[in-house]
């Protein structure tokens, strides 16, 4: 069981999310905004985040530069779900720091897929 922080604005994505990750197995902690996801980092050991770009306060861009710079999660996996599609906000997403990056619809299956492929590599 892995432990996954999802950060997103929306709270319907964010239930969906969880959800499905928790129906998976996987232990889940959801927070609003970039901020808050900052301090479940500081505060709490995690296998994966999942974070939404275009959060109020401070970006999911933002939030995985912050991650990376970090010394206690520079190798935390990092997956960006966003409803911005172009390949120059897919660029700024890797070169932020994410590790896989979900365009917005996306389906609940894909998303636990790309989930539990992140954290099988991450086993390796």
């Amino acid at each position: 069981m892995a432990r996954v922080l999802i950060a997103d604005d929306d709270a319907d994505i964010r239930d969906l999310v969880a959800f499905k990750l928790v129906q998976s197995g996987h232990q889940v902690t959801a927070v609003e905004d970039g901020m808050a996801a900052l301090q479940v980092m500081r505060e709490q050991p995690l296998d994966l985040v999942l974070l939404d770009i275009r959060m109020p306060g401070m970006s999911g861009l933002d939030v995985c530069r912050e991650v990376r710079a970090a010394p206690a999660t520079a190798s935390l996996p990092v997956i960006l779900i966003t409803a911005r599609s172009q390949e120059g906000d897919v660029e700024l997403g890797f070169a932020a720091g994410a590790d896989d990056y979900i365009i917005k619809p996306f389906s609940p299956r894909e998303l636990s897929s790309r989930v539990t492929a992140m954290l099988t590599r991450v086993d390796r």
